[in-house]
């Protein structure tokens, strides 16, 4: 297998998983954190119980935690008892969202390629063994998908999350696909290490790849890595439409306008990080 490091001949930094940092986080804040993550990510509104009996740190702690994240407007506790985000935390992921390099640079790109390929295009982002979607453009006719802006999807079934691992180090690509707990969400689910590395692999080589009905019954990908090189992040575009409609071979023809469009993205990224960038 060839060498995943970036183009330049440098690994780019990593963003820490949330594997990598619950291992680390031993301290008041990391226990907070925690805490903030597990009542963020919870499928449903989570009560005192739950949130011990998820976490696993002593009753006090949590209480105080908790306690404390209620005051800073961080976590809502509601009248049934419940926790869930607080308004303060939405207010700094707004302003986490507006500032975003790479949302805002990719966006003018984004909307050219939804234009020319009148189906629904992605961004997104590694983070972790999951992907984390940064935008969304829709297509000419709305697709009920999984994927919504914020919300994170498994890495080796969908496109923007193959195409995402293509970035990786060799070495970190064959650990993260040892480690990941595959489950068959379609017949055409990926569910090894080593398939997923030989896809990943032939991402690399291509520069784009597929999810063909892998994810979602019904639901066609073609997906493309976005070189950083000097981010702290590993991102993917992707075109998206019915399986019915976009077959394999309309995949194919808009794979060469899907990886200039990446590229575009990269050269506009680098020249933010350019020392002459706004004068």
């Amino acid at each position: 297998m060839s060498d995943h490091k970036n183009h330049n001949g440098q690994e780019p930094e990593a963003v820490p998983t949330p594997r990598q940092k619950r291992g680390t986080d031993t301290g008041t804040l990391g226990k907070a954190v925690s805490l903030l993550e597990l009542i963020a990510f919870a499928e449903k509104p989570m009560r005192f119980t739950d949130v011990v009996d998820a976490c696993g740190q002593p009753r006090g702690t949590v209480h105080r935690q908790l306690s404390h994240l209620v005051a800073e407007g961080l976590v809502d506790h509601a009248a049934d008892q419940t926790y869930a985000v607080g308004l303060r935390l939405l207010q700094l992921a707004a302003k986490a969202w507006s500032g975003n390099d790479l949302r805002s640079v990719a966006g003018p790109h984004l909307s050219a390629l939804q234009q020319a390929t009148q189906e629904s295009v992605h961004l997104a982002v590694l983070n972790g063994n999951q992907v984390t979607y940064l935008d969304k453009m829709e297509g000419q006719h709305t697709l009920r998908m999984h994927s919504q802006v914020g919300k994170t999807s498994p890495v080796y079934c969908t496109g923007v999350g193959k195409a995402a691992l293509s970035l990786l180090p060799v070495e970190e690509l064959t650990r993260l696909a040892a480690e990941l707990e595959y489950h068959r969400f379609t017949d055409n689910t990926i569910v090894t290490a080593e398939a997923l590395v030989a896809d990943v692999e032939a991402i690399f080589q291509n520069g784009y790849g597929f999810d063909l009905q892998e994810h979602e019954l019904g639901i066609h990908c073609v997906a493309a890595p976005v070189r950083a090189p000097g981010r702290n992040f590993r991102a993917a575009i992707s075109v998206t439409g019915p399986a019915y409609r976009v077959d394999i071979a309309q995949l194919r023809r808009w794979a060469p306008l899907l990886r200039q469009t990446a590229d575009n993205i990269s050269a506009d990224l680098a020249c933010r990080l350019s020392p002459v960038a706004g004068n």
